[in-house]
């Protein structure tokens, strides 16, 4: 296609390249030619500002894609509020103090859609940012990814740097976290569906009614998008990245469980906090750009449960 770029040579830095959606970065920008640079969290840690100065400053990427954080579910973000602030602000304030101070050209930092009010209009736009109050339940995740999105668009507005932002949905996909204490909704399902089947309960139990809305996107599709964007010359600093289609979250159990081939009861628990009612994205400004999601909720469903049995099979 014609005005895109060319990624084949190009020294590009994947922070967080062990990660659901960095892998997947990883692998495809291999595929494209590119020299990927990384590095493990034991050698280079980024809320460090010295380690990530100097390993900027001995490998000088041409590129970096910012895709390192902090992440998981409500349980773990209201039990640790701390680290998911601290530790995103600091990735994101090192990463680009350094990527400025040692002229790299390009930065793509992968935030995420919980960065918007809690009562911002469905589907939610790239304008809604900052136009009201955040949902409590990952306050302070998402402060620390507006946080990071701001200091990208400041560096192009002050220096023109080409440094910009893509927000997801809810992510998936292979490699995932099933960890039950700090897992994501999928990850968290799949793992209570599986242990369910296997020790032949007749029921499970989710958070919240059942009833809120949302959006998810296989992380292959995020990675693709993030290479396209990449690819491409972008002259907006934020894009939404979305599935564009919703469930509610009974809808989703439901799902997973047949993929499982759990059949027991599926019950709700109102007690518990689901998070705000609905939240689906406007991606119509990334849409508008070449790209569409490629992976159906269903199949990448499978693909991730697939994962999880492999990695069941290897810690047994």
């Amino acid at each position: 296609m014609p005005g895109l770029r060319r990624l084949t040579g190009r020294r590009i830095w994947v922070c967080g390249h062990r990660g659901m959606v960095g892998s997947v970065i990883v692998r495809r920008l291999e595929e494209a030619g590119a020299q990927v640079l990384v590095t493990p969290r034991d050698a280079v840690d980024l809320r460090r500002q010295e380690a990530v100065e100097r390993f900027v400053h001995d490998h000088r990427p041409e590129e970096i894609v910012l895709a390192a954080a902090t992440v998981g579910g409500i349980a773990a973000n209201l039990a640790r509020p701390v680290e998911f602030l601290q530790d995103n602000l600091l990735i994101a304030a090192n990463v680009m103090a350094a990527a400025h101070r040692h002229d790299v050209e390009r930065l793509l930092y992968v935030a995420s859609s919980a960065v918007y009010p809690r009562d911002a209009p469905q589907p939610s736009g790239e304008d809604a940012l900052l136009t009201g109050p955040l949902e409590p339940t990952h306050e302070g995740y998402a402060i620390a990814k507006i946080a990071g999105i701001k200091l990208a668009q400041s560096y192009h507005r002050q220096y023109g740097r080409a440094y910009f932002s893509v927000l997801p949905t809810n992510l998936y996909g292979r490699g995932d976290n099933f960890d039950p204490q700090t897992s994501h909704v999928i990850p968290a399902l799949i793992r209570k569906a599986h242990t369910a089947k296997r020790e032949g309960n007749d029921h499970i139990t989710i958070w919240g009614s059942g009833q809120a809305r949302r959006e998810f996107l296989h992380a292959d599709d995020c990675a693709g998008a993030c290479i396209h964007l990449l690819r491409s010359n972008v002259d907006a600093p934020m894009f939404n990245l979305g599935s564009g289609e919703e469930l509610t979250i009974l809808e989703l159990t439901q799902l997973v469980c047949r993929v499982v081939g759990f059949t027991g009861e599926i019950r709700t628990d109102p007690s518990k906090p689901s998070g705000p009612d609905r939240k689906l994205l406007d991606c119509s400004r990334l849409r508008a750009t070449g790209w569409a999601p490629q992976v159906s909720l269903a199949d990448g469903l499978a693909s991730t449960y697939a994962s999880f049995l492999e990695r069941s099979a290897g810690n047994s």
